[in-house]
């Protein structure tokens, strides 16, 4: 501190650290700060995406007013900002990809068998392939036949719409939406009109299927399941 003149000085003449009882703290030359950097995972999988690696968020700063971090890849002293992640400080111009090398301060990042990604990267070298485009799979990604799909690229046969999460039906190794199945391969009721649903009863005449309650006299409405009967223009008589 610099020596106190017999003469008191006015305070605009006083030096800022004598004005300021919190200068020495502030201006400290170790004194850090952590900047803490927004960690986001990729789009919502549909419906579960099977990643094995965390996107890692940003950690405290370290506890005690007199550490100094050191940098985990440089093994330096850290003078000013700094990142922490993985459980280690970093400049932050040294956290970057480890295949594009591009500076990881600001987005996310992902951490494989102890490489650390930048999301492209991680995506481009991890991600799964469409089975049809055979792109890779860098957002929503849909399982279904046992294989990983664009959502755009798994659709409906029929109407080309994407299935997503609803029921489909396989017919000659091609998917269709329940509507589209129904209408071009449900089975309906010659008598009624409606689809012979499963475990519905039916039966077999004149070329069409029919429900057992619907197969009946086209003049009388008599039943004629199990019984001698006459056809005229495919409909029933007794």
């Amino acid at each position: 501190a610099p020596r106190t003149p017999s003469a008191t000085p006015s305070p605009t003449s006083r030096p800022p650290w004598a004005v300021d009882p919190s200068f020495a703290e502030r201006y400290a030359p170790d004194k850090t700060s952590t900047v803490v950097s927004k960690h986001s995972q990729p789009a919502t999988p549909t419906p579960m995406q099977n990643r094995s690696s965390i996107v890692q968020a940003a950690q405290q700063a370290p506890e005690g007013p007199g550490r100094t971090p050191l940098c985990y890849k440089c093994n330096k002293v850290i003078r000013g900002r700094y990142l922490v992640a993985l459980g280690h400080y970093y400049h932050p111009e040294e956290f970057t990809c480890c295949q594009c090398r591009k500076v990881l301060d600001e987005g996310g990042f992902f951490e494989e068998k102890g490489s650390i990604f930048c999301p492209k990267c991680y995506d481009t070298r991890y991600a799964p392939s469409c089975a049809k485009c055979k792109k890779k799979i860098t957002g929503e990604v849909m399982h279904a036949l046992k294989m990983t799909w664009h959502v755009q690229c798994f659709t409906c046969n029929a109407c080309k719409t994407p299935i997503r999460n609803r029921a489909f039906y396989m017919e000659e190794g091609q998917p269709y939406c329940e509507r589209d199945y129904e209408k071009m391969f449900g089975t309906k009721c010659r008598g009624c009109d409606f689809k012979i649903d499963a475990g519905d009863r039916f039966l077999e005449a004149l070329g069409f299927s029919w429900h057992d309650t619907c197969f009946v006299c086209a003049i009388c409405q008599t039943n004629l399941e199990g019984k001698t009967f006459y056809s005229k223009k495919d409909k029933p008589l007794c």
